[in-house]
């Protein structure tokens, strides 16, 4: 890709150009890595500080701004602008395939739908059915009787076991495992032998699953995901689990068996959930929180176990002071064991 000038980058993302028009731009940089030939963005006036060190031969800065020692571009919209840019200097790659494979297995008993994509070692078992416009990307595996709703893209090396079922429009990233044995176990005569793997799991429509995330299957029954739901990276839902419609799970979550919620809820980072809890419609887990209880609709909680937000603040606040309490009480307990000490020898 060619360079540009700042100027032709100003008149490319209809900004106006304060300083220098002829700078070139060879590509674009966060504010801390750009160099003399790279363009950088700063989205907010009062992140001006964030410049102090920055090399950038330009910035695109909000309207109206202008920054000491720099040649701007300003814009209305910062991050718009900028994605423009890097657009220019790094065209996105396209990740559609199309057709099917001949290095791939489809089974004959699998059922294709019209526009149907399948990569390069994709395994597709017997009857396997695949909605219109579904896309199979290298490498996944889809176990016997599953079925993948319209328009769903499975990106590499994802794996659903049998009777998985995916609904429309259905993101799912690389690495993911759904349908695995869940983590149950009957302890008898000293072993620890695997409970039944009878069920599967549901994922509805519009749901996105991120990388490296698994959810098990049921041990009868369903596990379920609601339409709409986003899971991020790394992400461990139990068996028998059953979510609402458009929770918002993020990273390192772990959800054990049997929990349920309801529409709305949101598990930050790093969230862990016991067995058989229930978490109400709107309820936030902040990062971290341990999860022993249920929780109610539209509470907010954080801690380990997990407390309403304002009672964690206030607890935190209390610890925060412990060591300087520890030195008030130190000073009085001598204050107290003088005074004890010159009531005796009075008595005496």
């Amino acid at each position: 890709m060619s360079n540009l000038t700042l100027a032709k980058i100003a008149a490319m993302i209809g900004g106006t150009l304060v300083g220098n028009g002829d700078t070139v731009i060879e590509g674009v940089a966060p504010t801390q890595n750009a160099e003399p030939n790279e363009l950088t963005f700063l989205e907010k006036a009062e992140r001006t500080q964030l410049l102090k060190k920055c090399r950038a031969g330009g910035v695109i800065v909000p309207l109206g701004l202008t920054v000491d020692g720099f040649s701007v571009v300003q814009v209305a919209d910062v991050l718009a602008a900028f994605k423009q840019i890097v657009n220019y200097f790094a065209p996105p790659r396209s990740e559609t395939i199309n057709g099917i494979s001949d290095r791939a297995f489809v089974h004959p008993t699998a059922k294709l739908g019209e526009g149907v994509a399948i990569g390069h070692f994709a395994v597709i078992e017997e009857d396997v059915e695949l909605g219109n416009n579904v896309t199979i990307h290298a490498g996944v595996s889809i176990g016997a009787g599953s079925k993948i709703g319209t328009e769903t893209t499975i990106f590499p090396n994802v794996v659903l076991y049998r009777n998985t079922m995916i609904g429309k429009r259905c993101i799912i990233h690389s690495g993911t495992v759904i349908g695995a044995y869940g983590f149950g176990y009957d302890s008898s005569q000293g072993f620890h032998q695997l409970s039944p793997q009878l069920g599967n799991v549901v994922i509805g429509d519009d749901v996105e699953i991120g990388s490296c995330s698994t959810i098990d299957r049921a041990t009868y029954g369903s596990t379920i995901i609601g339409d709409g739901t986003k899971i991020d990276n790394h992400v461990m839902i139990g068996h028998n689990c059953k979510f609402g419609k458009h929770n918002v799970i993020c990273a390192m979550t772990g959800v054990a068996g049997s929990t349920t919620t309801g529409d709305y809820v949101v598990m930050a980072g790093h969230v862990g959930v016991r067995d058989h809890v229930h978490i109400g419609d709107r309820a936030v887990l902040g990062a971290k929180a341990g999860i022993m209880t249920d929780i109610e609709a539209d509470v907010k909680v954080l801690g380990a176990p997990s407390r309403p937000n304002k009672e964690f603040m206030r607890q935190q606040v209390a610890l925060a002071r412990l060591p300087e309490l520890a030195k008030e009480f130190k000073a009085l307990k001598k204050i107290v064991d003088e005074l004890v000490a010159s009531q005796d020898d009075a008595m005496n």
